[in-house]
């Protein structure tokens, strides 16, 4: 028996607001896309062109809450880049690190939901 990574989900309260951040902020592309008949749910998957790991986003139209209950935010994706400064940048310009750690040579940034991304320079 073999198991294999396949996708990761995060709850999205604006689907569109989410694809761009994920376009923008790491480079991510819609890979597929499910639509529920009824319209209750979207589900959008991203990815990177490179791997075949996917963020899967889902839209849920029934969710009647602001916002989504994260409880302490130590669950997160991580993201290796191997130009960390460019990265940086391109973060800051967009105003969504959150968290930095110099010493570790590490940082976070914040997509529309509230969920944290690790970025680290390649090795």
């Amino acid at each position: 028996m073999n198991f294999q990574f396949a996708h990761y989900n995060y709850n999205v309260k604006d689907l569109n607001k989410s694809i761009r951040f994920y376009e923008e902020a790491l480079g991510l592309k819609e890979v597929s896309r499910k639509e529920a008949e009824d319209g209750s749910f979207i589900l959008v998957y991203l990815g990177d062109g490179k791997t075949g790991f996917q963020l899967e986003l889902t839209w849920l139209r029934d969710w009647e809450k602001d916002h989504y209950d994260l409880g302490d935010n130590e669950i997160h994706l991580a993201f290796t880049t191997d130009h960390m400064e460019e990265a940086h940048r391109k973060h800051e310009a967009m105003e969504c690190i959150c968290y930095e750690n110099p010493e570790m040579g590490i940082y976070f940034i914040e997509d529309p939901d509230g969920y944290w991304l690790e970025i680290v320079p390649e090795k």
